[in-house]
């Protein structure tokens, strides 16, 4: 069940847990630290079965129109299972009530890597269309692409 999580402990844990599980995406220390930290003052929602974390997704407002999936994660062994697809409903029903009129995610550029581009078609098939690239955001070895959609 996805339930919006309030508490910053639980928070922290779930988001420490569920990264740790996905080396392919999230290795980099410092940068998974700072998902951490600062996913613990944002709305987070998290997948729990039977008081276990599956999964989770964080909203950043980057401005008054525009609400960001600034993290997202799900457990690597349950990969295809829905749960992400579930995460970003409640992700998206909250952007709308709040009036936002997009929502954007930045990844790595498609085609870099396998991992990222299985990322990329989870984005297109809920619908994200491509915005722009930015070769150097990051550095030049991981392309930020940013994927937006419109909130109808």
């Amino acid at each position: 069940m996805v339930v919006n999580i309030k508490d910053k402990k639980q928070k922290g844990l779930i988001a420490s847990a569920i990264l740790a599980d996905l080396p392919d995406w999230f290795g980099l220390p410092d940068s998974t630290a700072e998902y951490i930290k600062c996913s613990l003052e944002l709305p987070f929602w998290g997948e729990i079965e039977n008081e276990i974390a599956k999964g989770f997704i964080v909203l950043k407002e980057t401005s008054s129109d525009t609400a960001e999936i600034y993290v997202m994660g799900v457990l690597k062994s349950i990969h295809n299972s829905g749960i992400g697809k579930k995460l970003f409903e409640a992700f998206y029903s909250y952007a709308k009530e709040q009036g936002y009129s997009f929502i954007q995610v930045k990844t790595v550029q498609e085609g870099r890597y396998d991992e990222y581009d299985k990322t990329i078609q989870f984005y297109k098939k809920l619908g994200f269309k491509e915005l722009e690239c930015f070769p150097t955001l990051w550095d030049e070895w991981n392309p930020c692409q940013i994927y937006i959609m419109a909130i109808k």
